[in-house]
């Protein structure tokens, strides 16, 4: 078995305290290194599990590696990306909508994508109890993204 499919099959692992330790692992190491830059279009392509709890794993390994960067892959798997605004399950949009400061400080190109992102998000399709948590996030990260851009 490959490394790579070594690190997908911890990502994908049934055992999800295990699987979710290793993408906090991951993330966390990504921040630090470019390590697990070249696996990007396998963490892009578990956007797409159909579990959410994997398509969390992604979005945080995803925003921890914005800032290694340098070949402009992220303009392309932005709208990959973005499409979890509005996810089927609302902890996936909303674990979504807190990873965008991230990609923004490392990406400020794609600013004005994601703010159009955030401004259109369709919430009618979440229970009354979850769209005001997924509203707060989303002024929360609109917030951080122009402090960020003041800075820039």
């Amino acid at each position: 078995m490959t490394d790579q499919e070594k690190l997908l099959e911890r990502l994908t692992d049934k055992d999800a305290k295990s699987a979710c330790a290793y993408a906090d692992k991951l993330a966390a190491e990504s921040r630090e290194s470019d390590r697990f830059y070249p696996y990007l279009d396998d963490f892009v392509a578990l956007l797409h599990h159909k579990n959410s709890l994997v398509r969390n794993r992604a979005i945080s390994i995803l925003a921890a590696n914005a800032r290694w960067d340098s070949e402009n892959r992220y303009d392309a798997l932005i709208d990959d990306f973005l499409a979890h605004v509005t996810d089927e399950k609302p902890i996936t949009a909303r674990q979504c909508i807190q990873a965008l400061p991230e990609i923004a400080t490392a990406k400020s190109n794609l600013i004005p994508r994601i703010r159009e992102a955030l401004k259109n998000a369709d919430l009618t399709g979440y229970r009354d109890s979850m769209r005001p948590l997924i509203l707060k996030d989303i002024v929360s990260t609109l917030q951080k993204i122009a402090e960020q851009k003041k800075k820039i």
